[in-house]
């Protein structure tokens, strides 16, 4: 049973989706912005944060779409939480939009929505989109 309640996000970023993806679904685009280093092996990909290491596994990655990871520890622990990332874009005014997708506990969800605002201004910054 899962104790942690789903959130999601959307931030506006003016940046091709096909660059974005690269961005999301990539260590080294992962490293720019997400965490200090990321590696993989297959599907396991690891975080690096001011020397603590974290593994998510990848469930899904649809190429210039979305990727969807659950940290290990969820999945230990028979968790059903995951994080996705999904590039979505207006057909009609072709704005490019990041939809978060995530899971915290009830009194942890604003600090992790401001981490993630946190973590889209940097990838922002890094494809120099406002």
């Amino acid at each position: 049973m899962d104790d942690k309640e789903k959130f999601e996000m959307e931030f506006v970023i003016q940046a091709s989706p096909a660059l974005i993806y690269t961005y999301i679904s990539t260590p080294s685009g992962l490293s720019e912005w997400f965490a200090d280093n990321v590696n993989s092996r297959g599907e396991l990909f690891t975080f690096i944060w001011d020397g603590s290491e974290e593994q998510a596994k990848l469930l899904t990655k649809k190429s210039g779409e979305r990727v969807k990871y659950r940290w290990l520890e969820d999945d230990e622990e028979g968790s059903s939480c995951y994080f996705e990332i999904r590039i979505q874009v207006d057909e009609i005014t072709k704005d490019v939009s990041l939809m978060i997708t995530d899971f915290a506990e009830d009194d942890e969800i604003e600090e992790a929505k401001m981490l993630w605002t946190n973590q889209i201004g940097s990838l922002k910054q890094v494809l120099g989109s406002r």
